[in-house]
């Protein structure tokens, strides 16, 4: 039975994550019906109300799209305001004063994972943590001894049906549809394995650089920031055995799966770059050693998906913004017609963005005497963007006790454990140019598939 959240308290009101993102799904979700219960900002103490307000509207404005003057009314009227210091248990007083007897709250925490321990056990302290929920943002740790000294932060008070750790790209809607395709339908099932693909590639690219955030930056990098949590989540969608019902658990469990399956990188395995230009921005170390890009070759270790390389390749400062993945079959067992040989086998490709798409490359023969052939791309899907944005669905979900699309402690760890080895400097930093698609030192990693496929 389904229990709602009385209450969504958001720590970290005031700050650029709520600003660019949280407002706005706040305003979807009361137009969409799903938020009628108070919202409590708690936050600096030199705020108020009504400054948290129009805050609130310049970010909906700005990031979310524009006001809607009907919906926001109405947010206003549930938004509170709690000041005060993290450090300071009058503000938990305070706090739990503002809930009353509310049942369930959700607690987000929207602030900097340093503030995490200090925030939680003063929940706790204040008796506000009993049938409450919380949501972490990513990410979880810094590496896996750090997940887990947070995980067992977070069991001390929370249980972990009521830890909620989001990270938006699992609420992306074309991120969803790679799972659905690949168990709705019943084609692809025989060919998803070992036996007719050759590789997987997954690229995230971003045609821009670190836009300001460079001291964040310095603190994570894109192992940290990217392929821990999104390009592996990805993977495990692609790769993760069928589950046995739809529901949060068995989902969750074939995904704790193929993690665990996942075999943990070495440097062999993996090319680290940093744009030109990067060490010139605001907050970044004159000598940083951070990565902008990586790219990695992964292998699962296991009866469906062994010898066939899972390629992964993220970055800033790439030619496109674009996120992709190519699952290449192996050619045909044996040439017969008299053509030179293809350069690109058939292939399903998914297109997270800018467009939101599903294809599949084939051969076609040209018209006329001769067989010989082009290679064509058959459009399964092909599809606007999605109307809910990931937070907006993301938050729904955690007022609602949903946990579908959230990770799991065995999940979030055994991610760690595949990255660990290859964080800070064990692989060195290697410049590239801005607009380029990264070292050439990576095109090594996917040599044995054909190079890697550059979205246009």
């Amino acid at each position: 039975m389904i229990h709602p959240s009385g209450a969504l308290v958001l720590f970290g009101a005031t700050g650029d994550l709520a600003h660019k993102k949280t407002f706005a799904a706040l305003q979807a979700m009361v137009k969409r019906g799903v938020l009628n219960v108070p919202v409590i900002g708690v936050a600096r103490n030199d705020w108020n109300l009504e400054r948290l307000q129009a805050r609130a509207r310049d970010g909906i404005d700005k990031f979310g799209g524009g006001v809607d003057e009907a919906a926001f009314g109405k947010l206003m009227k549930l938004m509170r305001y709690v000041e005060g210091d993290y450090q300071d248990p009058a503000t938990y007083d305070r706090l739990a004063a503002a809930l009353g007897d509310t049942k369930r709250p959700l607690h987000y925490l929207a602030i900097p994972p340093s503030m995490f321990p200090t925030v939680v056990k003063q929940l706790d302290r204040a008796k506000l943590t009993s049938q409450a929920r919380v949501v972490v943002e990513k990410p979880f740790g810094r590496d896996l001894a750090s997940a887990r000294a947070l995980n067992r932060l977070l069991h001390d008070v929370f249980d972990e049906s009521s830890i909620f750790r989001i990270d938006h790209y699992l609420g992306k809607e074309p991120v969803q549809n790679i799972m659905y395709t690949r168990f709705a339908n019943s084609m692809f099932e025989p060919i998803w394995n070992r036996n007719y693909i050759s590789s997987i590639q997954i690229t995230l690219a971003e045609n821009f650089g670190v836009e300001g955030r460079g001291a964040f930056y310095e603190e994570a990098g894109a192992l940290r920031d990217v392929v821990q949590n999104h390009a592996l989540q990805i993977a495990a969608f692609l790769t993760m055995e069928p589950p046995a019902s739809y529901d949060a658990e068995s989902l969750r469990d074939e995904k704790s799966k193929v993690f665990k399956s996942m075999r943990t990188l070495t440097p062999a395995d993996v090319v680290r770059g940093q744009f030109e230009g990067y060490r010139k921005e605001q907050g970044v170390a004159a000598d940083s050693q951070v990565e902008t890009f990586a790219a990695i070759r992964l292998h699962i270790e296991s009866w469906r998906w062994q010898g066939v390389p899972v390629l992964i390749r993220v970055g800033k400062c790439l030619p496109v913004h674009a996120a992709e993945v190519l699952v290449t079959l192996h050619r045909p067992p044996h040439r017969i017609f008299p053509e030179p040989q293809p350069r690109q086998s058939n292939y399903v490709r998914f297109e997270i963005q800018p467009e939101v798409s599903i294809a599949m490359g084939a051969r076609s023969k040209v018209p006329g005497e001769k067989m010989v052939g082009e290679s064509v791309e058959l459009y399964v899907c092909q599809q606007g963007g999605d109307d809910m944005e990931p937070y907006d669905r993301l938050l729904g979900d955690a007022m609602e006790g949903d946990a579908m699309l959230f990770a799991r402690q065995d999940s979030v760890e055994a991610a760690w454990r595949v990255v660990d080895p290859i964080l800070g400097d064990a692989v060195p930093v290697i410049p590239y140019a801005q607009d380029s698609w990264g070292p050439t030192e990576a095109d090594k990693l996917a040599s044995h598939a054909g190079g890697w496929h550059n979205p246009s």
